[in-house]
């Protein structure tokens, strides 16, 4: 029998194994759909292991999550997801809702005033959001796999001492549902709100969009979960502040912007409570503590 000690993940590279370092051929597309479930689902295995104290598991899970290539496997199957023939990066989609500010932006940054973005879980320099110019922009990884992007977890970043350090918009596309818990998910988006600015830039034609957090999930979090709608997520985000600007539904991925519309909110409690019942349903939830 191994020994039992609970372990609380105190942050989100806590709950990942360390990265293997095997270079990585191209592969087919629905290798890389197998690549990221297989990845997530042993995360997730991985987690309950660590959160019930059973260490033994948790050891093995690790050792199988390094044989499939570790972290970075699971990184340049998502890089090769952004390509264009592959169903491109979620980026577009922000920019393609912000194309009517995309001139004011442009001449915001020309005269050095670049409104800030945070992009959480960045893969790549070279996504819409980059290219655009429209944004000054600040990239974190847990694992950094280029120049530009800082190695960090989000969850341990230190806190912005004043305004000038906050952001207007912060990304977390395909991060939220990487984090193997309800209840982290939930401190996540309690975490934006430390980071966002409490005002929108003084610019009448941008208060509409900014300050705000782009989240990008996959659909069936929202679609298929026990414990997770769209009404329910939109509760959940209304109750920290936010209200939803804009909304894309896919078969594959949900896009959402939520403007910080809201500020030093009494802090409501979100359990994890079932809403769907089936065996098919997966167990996506957000928790929030008072």
């Amino acid at each position: 029998m191994g020994i039992k000690k609970k372990t609380k993940l105190k942050s989100l590279s806590q709950g990942r194994p360390p990265t293997t370092k095997k270079p990585i051929q191209s592969i087919s597309s629905k290798a890389t759909r197998t690549i990221i479930r297989t990845h997530h689902t042993l995360e997730k295995r991985r987690a309950k292991a660590l959160a019930e104290g059973d260490e033994v598991a948790a050891a093995a899970l690790t050792r199988e999550i390094a044989t499939q290539g570790g972290l970075e496997t699971y990184q340049h199957a998502s890089l090769i997801g952004q390509r264009n023939d592959r169903g491109g990066d979620s980026s577009k989609i922000l920019m393609e809702w912000l194309s009517p500010l995309s001139a004011r932006l442009k001449e915001q940054a020309s005269r050095g005033a670049s409104l800030r973005m945070l992009e959480v879980g960045a893969l790549s320099t070279s996504n819409a959001v980059s290219r655009s110019h429209a944004f000054q922009v600040e990239r974190i990884d847990l694992n950094s796999q280029s120049e530009g992007i800082t190695q960090q977890d989000f969850m341990e970043r230190p806190l912005p001492k004043d305004d000038s350090e906050k952001f207007d918009i912060i990304s977390l596309s395909l991060v939220l549902n990487y984090v193997p818990d309800g209840a982290g998910r939930g401190n996540m988006l309690l975490r934006t709100l430390k980071f966002l600015h409490t005002a929108p830039p003084a610019l009448n034609d941008f208060a509409e969009w900014f300050p705000s957090l782009f989240l990008v999930l996959p659909s069936p979090c929202v679609s298929n979960s026990r414990y997770m709608d769209e009404a329910r997520l939109e509760a959940i985000m209304e109750s920290l502040g936010y209200v939803m600007v804009k909304k894309k539904l896919s078969n594959k991925l949900v896009y959402y912007l939520w403007r910080l519309n809201s500020f030093n909110l009494d802090r409501v409690s979100w359990k994890k409570e079932e809403i769907r019942t089936g065996k098919s349903r997966n167990n996506f939830s957000v928790v929030l503590k008072k």
